[in-house]
């Protein structure tokens, strides 16, 4: 699917129609409202809108879905932000006294940008990705998705496609939402291996023993190494690329592979020789050498953006915001079909806003004719987008409220029998 099917210029036509007929406001209350089992909770959410020119509005808070959904139909926001849930309404923060608003709780989010990679991909820079890089994403998913279940015991966790260059992930669990910063802060730090600027050139460090949680992530990575790294980046095909690499391993290792790369110019042979120099100076040697495994981590692990992590009243941008240089919808992520995600394919807000005005089938016409009057609203605005490519990414997107959903009744199952025993 074409970037050429967007024109930015026709934003302010398209954002009401989408606003109006197809934004899943329905999943989005019951998702960020949390079956209600804490007063005021959705009342007490910050929601912030970057409008046309940039115009920026913060502490925007809604009493109920009628309510946002009307604003947001007024505002039309180019871009929406999701903030923390406060002591006090956002929208009333100026008359609260001061000190006593506070931000008290919000999902635990991280953000990967292909930006924070461009020291070690050599297919894009800056803002443009490709097929090539993505995997740098996929990476990520993997890692910090098992991570998240497995380490920290985290259930739901919701990755989303921010629409251009990366991905964000929303941890939903009332444990995540109720961390202090300081828990946050240990959380991005235990998950983060990468460490340096510009000027570092060997940004990971291992020692012994290696922790499990680097174990299951080169795992992933080992997966991915030889398609991504050798074959799609060229690490070991040119000069250049090549002296980046060398630079990360001991002397006698370098001196010898300089040698050895005289003669052999084949990237998976170098890379396995390499691999094969380290191991035995890390058998023959008694200061253990992972240098091969530093490699794979330096190009291949997941590049957090700690403070977004660490902050609970730190903006993040929305499920199904659009982002207003590509016309991308920012949609959830199937992991069960992780592979196969194609940031290319993800439709345009021009594209499902032309899919609507294409002529109703029979099957759909007939529908229509048997719906009552009192619901037809929203039941022509469920169907208005299960006839866009949008459907199957609302559907997704519905699983996952609805597996909170099933939590929520658990935990108030809980509070009753507890009760009881009293």
């Amino acid at each position: 699917m074409p970037d050429s099917d967007y024109d930015p210029a026709s934003l302010p036509d398209l954002l009401p129609l989408y606003y109006r007929r197809l934004f899943p406001f329905s999943q989005y209350y019951r998702w960020l409202n949390y079956g209600g089992l804490t007063k005021n909770y959705f009342q007490n959410r910050e929601f912030s809108f970057t409008l046309r020119d940039d115009i920026y509005v913060r502490y925007q808070s809604f009493s109920n879905q009628s309510e946002l959904e009307k604003e947001m139909q007024k505002m039309n926001p180019y871009k929406i932000d999701i903030g923390a849930v406060y002591s006090h309404r956002p929208n009333q923060h100026n008359t609260v006294k001061s000190g006593s608003f506070q931000a008290l709780e919000k999902e635990l989010v991280f953000d990967i940008d292909m930006t924070d990679y461009d020291d070690v991909r050599s297919c894009c820079s800056a803002a443009d990705i490709c097929s090539k890089c993505w995997t740098l994403m996929t990476i990520a998913i993997r890692i910090l998705d098992r991570a998240l279940r497995e380490d920290f015991g985290f259930r739901h966790c919701l990755w989303v496609y921010s629409g251009r260059r990366g991905v964000h992930c929303w941890v939903c669990d009332p444990a995540a939402r109720k961390l202090s910063v300081a828990a946050r802060s240990a959380v991005a730090e235990y998950l983060s291996l990468v460490k340096g600027g510009e000027e570092t050139v060997k940004k990971v460090q291992l020692s012994d023993p290696i922790h499990p949680f680097i174990k299951e992530s080169l795992m992933v990575i080992e997966r991915y190494f030889s398609q991504y790294a050798l074959a799609g980046q060229d690490i070991l095909s040119n000069k250049e690329s090549v002296d980046k690499v060398l630079a990360l391993l001991p002397d006698d290792v370098k001196k010898d592979l300089v040698a050895y790369f005289q003669s052999e110019k084949n990237p998976a042979r170098r890379w396995e020789r390499l691999k094969s120099l380290v191991h035995q100076k890390r058998t023959s040697s008694k200061k253990a050498t992972h240098a091969d495994k530093e490699i794979m981590l330096q190009y291949c692990y997941p590049r957090l953006d700690v403070n977004v992590s660490k902050g609970v009243n730190h903006l993040l941008k929305s499920p199904f915001s659009v982002h207003p240089k590509t016309g991308r919808i920012s949609v959830p992520i199937d992991l069960r079909e992780l592979d196969q995600f194609d940031p290319f394919q993800v439709p345009t807000i021009s594209l499902i806003c032309e899919e609507l005005d294409r002529p109703r089938s029979t099957e759909e016409e007939a529908e229509e004719t048997k719906e009552n009057e009192k619901d037809a609203g929203e039941k022509r605005k469920i169907r208005d987008y299960k006839r866009t490519s949008l459907a199957k990414y609302v559907k997704l997107f519905d699983s996952f409220v609805e597996g909170l959903e099933r939590s929520h009744k658990g935990e108030l199952l809980k509070k009753s029998d507890l009760q009881k025993e009293f």
